[in-house]
């Protein structure tokens, strides 16, 4: 419910306080996913530029990705991007942190909600990140950080009527992957399918996992009215 100007101003502060603690991230990252001190170290910076990269988005995306339509009557025909609703998201497994949190702010930057499974592996960073959360002016379930095995949480949301698209980026495992499309076809959810090769998350990020959740609204309105 908050504008985008205001989105881009919370994901700033989440990015602000991240940096904060940014030598317990370090050792947190070092230890969940088996990394040198200053490999951990260019990771964690690397996720706070992440979070300022997608708050830069947050009030441009209708500007990039919406349009203003020629039409053949006396009518405005516009088209702009709008949030999808409650998105699920399967965190990254060998990436407790940067990996995460280039799933989850793609999904709220556009106004979204998301129920998130950390990983499994790694869990610690997660939890550490919901206290930034929650210090960090994001509205109350926004974000729902939840820890366990993956293969018993995400079946109920796949089939869950009011979670409107599934993020299957951290499903490593070909069948289950299969069988959350078919629950998730049951309510005609939304699905990002799950990549074939773990991605490199260090990379430019681009605009598609944004986009891959925000729906298209074309409004037309009679001119001179």
């Amino acid at each position: 419910g908050a504008t985008a100007y205001n989105r881009g101003q919370v994901l700033y502060r989440v990015a602000e306080m991240l940096e904060g603690r940014r030598d317990q991230f370090v050792a947190e990252v070092a230890e969940a996913d088996g990394l040198s001190p200053a490999t951990a170290a260019a990771t964690v910076d690397t996720t706070v530029d992440r979070w300022v990269w997608y708050a830069g988005w947050s009030d441009k995306i209708a500007q990039v990705h919406g349009s203003s339509n020629p039409v053949a009557g006396p009518y405005f025909d516009f088209s702009v991007p709008e949030p999808t609703g409650v998105v699920a998201v399967v965190a990254p497994a060998g990436s407790s942190l940067l990996g995460l949190v280039s799933v989850v702010a793609p999904v709220i930057v556009g106004g979204n909600t998301c129920v998130v499974v950390a990983s499994e592996a790694g869990p610690l960073p997660a939890i550490t990140l919901s206290e930034v959360l929650a210090t960090s002016d994001l509205p109350g379930g926004v974000v729902n950080l939840l820890t366990g095995r993956a293969a018993e949480i995400t079946p109920w949301l796949a089939s869950h009527m009011d979670v409107n698209a599934i993020d299957l980026t951290g499903v490593d495992d070909d069948e289950l992957a299969a069988d959350l499309e078919r629950e998730a076809a049951g309510n005609l959810k939304r699905v990002v399918r799950a990549p074939r090769a773990a991605p490199d998350w260090s990379a430019d990020p681009g605009v598609e996992r944004m986009l891959a959740l925000l729906e298209t609204k074309t409004v037309w309105h009679p001119v001179g009215i």
